[in-house]
């Protein structure tokens, strides 16, 4: 039985929105619209979509550095932008954002739904992510280590995945808060250190050699080091 792909469609007009959701819908499709690039990349954590359709213009973000963010959560994620900058400068701008494919309005409903149809038939992104003896499944978002299941909620599973796709890659609070938490208002990067305690409890306390670590002075990281704190 082959598995509905997901699209969340990033769009603030909601007359354009409301098309572009029937329209995928109708090829069966599953659609999240989000109207606010907060909102984009909150729901894309929930989701873990097969595709996105990106704006450029929302009303808090803009579209380019929602594409970036999208690309440091979800690196293979394939994301078309769907816009009405149209310029040569424009496009390219969207293209070094990390976009995989770019749609300037007006556009044909038949080209969109083939150039959706092209990104979604590419080689999918891995499925499963490994660091030493953790498995994290991206699919189910089920966490193993050493073959024990590891039960976390979802900001603890944000991190984790964020970790585990820059490993051995100090990361700063204020990396981790602005990709883990994805502009959060009023969240203080102290919140990142207790995260990390409840995510070390579950992933490290029961096992001989450590994952997570300290690096003082500039914030954590993922790696095979049995002696870093």
């Amino acid at each position: 039985m082959s598995v509905i792909p997901t699209i969340v469609v990033v769009e603030d007009d909601q007359d354009l929105s409301t098309y572009l959701q029937q329209l995928l819908t109708n090829k069966r499709y599953t659609v999240f619209p989000a109207t606010t690039g907060a909102q984009a990349l909150q729901l894309i954590m929930e989701v873990h979509p097969s595709l996105v359709l990106l704006d450029l213009t929302l009303p808090d973000i803009r579209g380019e550095v929602v594409c970036q963010e999208i690309k440091k959560l979800i690196p293979k994620l394939p994301i078309i932008m769907v816009t009405g900058k149209d310029e040569k400068k424009d496009v390219i701008a969207g293209f070094s954002a990390g976009a995989d494919d770019y749609v300037t309005k007006p556009f044909d409903s038949d080209e969109l739904l083939a150039r959706v149809q092209a990104r979604l038939k590419e080689p999918e992104a891995q499925s499963t992510l490994t660091f030493a003896d953790l498995t994290i499944n991206t699919d189910t978002m089920e966490v193993t280590r050493a073959g024990r299941k590891i039960e976390l909620t979802h900001t603890e599973y944000s991190l984790l995945h964020y970790f585990a796709v820059n490993p051995n890659r100090v990361l700063t609070r204020e990396m981790i808060l602005s990709n883990v938490w994805a502009f959060t208002p009023d969240i203080q990067t102290r919140v990142v250190d207790v995260y990390i305690g409840y995510l070390r409890k579950k992933i490290d306390s029961n096992s001989k050699h450590k994952l997570i670590h300290s690096v003082r002075g500039f914030g954590y990281i993922l790696k095979e080091d049995s002696h870093s704190t």
